[in-house]
């Protein structure tokens, strides 16, 4: 991988950050805490939360578009915000995260997590002028009995986009990005990617499989650039235990480039999709400066260096 992972004290956090911080714990615990579960089997909760981030995307000035489904009678939706690019227009971003949480947790780190770092990306965005187009996607039924099936949120969404011949130059899936430790000892790993990782849980990973190895490099190595926090970055292929675990996997299906952002879910958190997932467990600061990184990463690849 590009690069070296930064490793050193943090500086305080700047303005920008502390914004950041405290706008990613206002829509944290509206939608793990004051909302909660949200699902088909909590349908309420799974619109309230929809409700939400359709409003504050529209807020941002972003004209907002929904993709809709039906499983078991239920409608279901996708929603997205686009920025159109400025001289290639053609060629799309996707910045995205699904916003349901499994059967029986309020789903603070995963997934309430990336859903507001994209919210917050959407934010950092918003007045820029990219020459790519950029969308925010927010994803529904990706938890199970959902996962990696054609009922997947995110695949119904990325078939659509192989079929109206989208050219998707890259897809980053921001999936449970909020838990850090700096304990020795906190990381672990599926065979045989322990003998080569650090195993203290304090980095962000880029994730992807080898079609999508080119896309890993390119943004681990602008995160790296711009963003002094530690990170790593893995490709692998997808059939690998964890590789494909989140919503890149629908767009590897139909060819594109994608990579999963992560703190590497059950790996380090040992909260994972239990009702332990709530707001409280979730690092503010860390997660404050790898959006901010995020956001710079999408920014450079989408034209602006």
């Amino acid at each position: 991988m590009p690069n070296t992972s930064y490793s050193g004290p943090f500086k305080p956090l700047s303005e920008s950050e502390l914004l950041l911080k405290d706008n990613l714990k206002k829509h944290l615990y509206l939608l793990a805490e004051k909302i909660g579960e949200r699902n088909i089997w909590h349908y309420n909760e799974l619109n309230a939360s929809a409700d939400y981030i359709e409003n504050t995307l529209a807020e941002l000035g972003y004209d907002v578009s929904k993709q809709e489904y039906k499983i078991e009678n239920k409608a279901l939706k996708n929603i997205e915000a686009e920025l159109v690019g400025t001289s290639k227009p053609e060629e799309i971003i996707i910045v995205g995260a699904h916003y349901d949480s499994v059967i029986g947790s309020p789903g603070a780190n995963d997934n309430a997590s990336g859903v507001a770092a994209v919210l917050e990306i959407a934010r950092l965005l918003s007045k820029e002028k990219l020459p790519r187009t950029l969308r925010m996607v927010a994803f529904v039924n990706e938890e199970p009995p959902f996962f990696q099936t054609e009922k997947m949120g995110s695949r119904i969404y990325a078939a659509r986009s192989r079929k109206r011949g989208e050219k998707v130059v890259a897809m980053f899936s921001l999936e449970t990005i909020g838990y850090y430790s700096d304990e020795p000892g906190s990381q672990h790993y599926p065979f045989p990617f322990g003998s080569f990782y650090p195993d203290t849980g304090n980095f962000i990973g880029f994730v992807g499989n080898i079609s999508s190895r080119k896309l890993v490099r390119k943004a681990l190595s602008s995160f790296r650039k711009n963003t002094p926090f530690p990170s790593e970055g893995l490709a692998a292929p997808g059939w690998f235990i964890g590789i494909g675990w989140s919503d890149h996997w629908s767009f590897w299906k139909e060819g594109y480039p994608a990579v999963m952002i992560t703190d590497t879910a059950l790996f380090r958190y040992e909260q994972y999709h239990t009702m332990e997932d709530t707001p409280d467990k979730i690092d503010y600061d860390r997660t404050a400066r790898v959006v901010e990184g995020i956001s710079r990463v999408v920014s450079e690849l989408a034209g602006n260096p």
